[in-house]
């Protein structure tokens, strides 16, 4: 994309994100989606097909700002442990933010794609927590583990599913320490990854 049309498919985006988070996918339609982006309504479909289409780029911004805010908080030279503190602390934070966003991604997202679509944008992410656990494992933080690339799939795919229970599939009447919840995640992560 150029850069004209990087901004457009941005404006689109922000413009859905918003409507959403603010309707539900049910209520927000394409032409409330393109007055609120600026965009004429066949601006929307150079770049999707349908509103479903738009789920995934959304999931994937709401990813990429995991991504970003996780690297930023994570020092060069903290150990594994830390960076699953950072990684449960930024998880939770990140999805309790999107809560309502996020309900629409995952029962979009299996409607409109493939669970291939799911492995293409976490890919970064694997491959980051990944390329972390083999520098635990140089520096001898942590056993040797057999098979890298499932082991950053497994504590991604843990943390991720605990905090949308959490957040999620909760009774919110319920008063949960969402404090005590994360330490007991991280207690468990500890103690797989000993």
């Amino acid at each position: 994309m150029n850069e004209k049309q990087e901004t457009k498919y941005q404006l689109i985006l922000d413009a859905a994100f918003e409507q959403m988070k603010e309707n539900g996918f049910e209520k927000a339609s394409v032409s409330q989606i393109v007055k609120r982006a600026g965009v004429a309504q066949g601006t929307f479909y150079l770049y999707f097909d349908s509103k479903s289409a738009i789920v995934p780029a959304i999931a994937e911004r709401i990813l990429c700002e995991q991504i970003d805010v996780v690297r930023n908080e994570v020092r060069d030279g903290d150990d594994i442990l830390s960076i699953v503190r950072v990684l449960i602390d930024q998880t939770f934070a990140l999805t309790d933010k999107h809560r309502e966003v996020i309900k629409f991604c995952y029962s979009g997202i299996a409607y409109y794609d493939s669970f291939q679509r799911w492995e293409d944008i976490y890919r970064p992410y694997y491959e980051w927590v990944e390329l972390k656990l083999q520098e635990a494992m140089e520096k001898k933080e942590i056993p040797s583990l057999s098979v890298l690339s499932y082991q950053a799939k497994l504590i991604i795919g843990i943390i991720e599913q605990s905090a949308e229970t959490y957040y999620l599939a909760s009774d919110p009447t319920k008063e949960e320490n969402v404090d005590i919840y994360k330490e007991e995640l991280f207690q468990f992560i500890k103690r797989a990854l000993s």
